[in-house]
């Protein structure tokens, strides 16, 4: 295969799988992890020809695919990473306002209390999200200066993205629960629900 072989731009979240170290130098809009390249923003894929030696490597960026700007407001569901907890919360980065890519930072937090409707006295935080998930969240408060208050209280609310501890990518199998396909292993989730 050709390194300079031109492909179609295809649309791509953060934390997707794009090829690996052997086969490709990583571009802007990328990180790599364990030798494998993946995306670090929602865009669209791109492959630009190597340039110069036959032996060189194509690149993998991923470019923005609008400009539009979004700001979160109350009522508005968004999209995001976890990035910190504690017991008491989690803290999030905000990458998406409904379908629209946030070009700021924001951070919202997603307290204990706001991860349930119902056994709120119940909820850990450590069996409800864990760093690096990715999460719909539903914004209940403007918060402090720093974070906007996230809840995910809703069905259609919680995880919608995780990887496992061996770095798997993992499918919910229940409200509460989401399995690595390939090890079958099961760990603690509030799962979204999906339609």
């Amino acid at each position: 295969m050709s390194a300079t072989t031109a492909t179609a731009p295809a649309v791509v979240t953060p934390g997707r799988r794009l090829g690996v170290e052997q086969e490709f130098d990583a571009g802007t809009g990328t990180y790599v992890r364990n030798g494998v390249i993946y995306s670090s923003i929602l865009g669209s894929r791109i492959v630009s020809d190597s340039k110069g030696a036959e032996d060189a490597k194509a690149t993998l960026s991923v470019e923005r695919r609008n400009t539009k700007f979004a700001i979160p407001t109350i009522g508005s569901e968004i999209l995001g990473r976890v990035v910190r907890m504690n017991p008491r919360a989690a803290s999030v980065a905000i990458m998406m306002v409904g379908s629209t890519p946030c070009q700021e930072d924001f951070q919202g937090i997603v307290r204990v209390q706001d991860i349930r409707a119902t056994e709120k006295d119940l909820v850990q935080m450590i069996e409800s999200f864990r760093p690096g998930d990715i999460i719909r969240a539903e914004v209940i408060s403007l918060g402090d200066q720093r974070s906007y208050y996230l809840a995910t209280v809703k069905n259609e609310h919680g995880v919608v993205f995780a990887q496992s501890t061996d770095g798997n990518s993992m499918v919910p199998v229940s409200w509460e629960e989401m399995q690595d396909p390939k090890t079958l292993v099961v760990e603690k989730r509030k799962c979204a629900k999906t339609f």
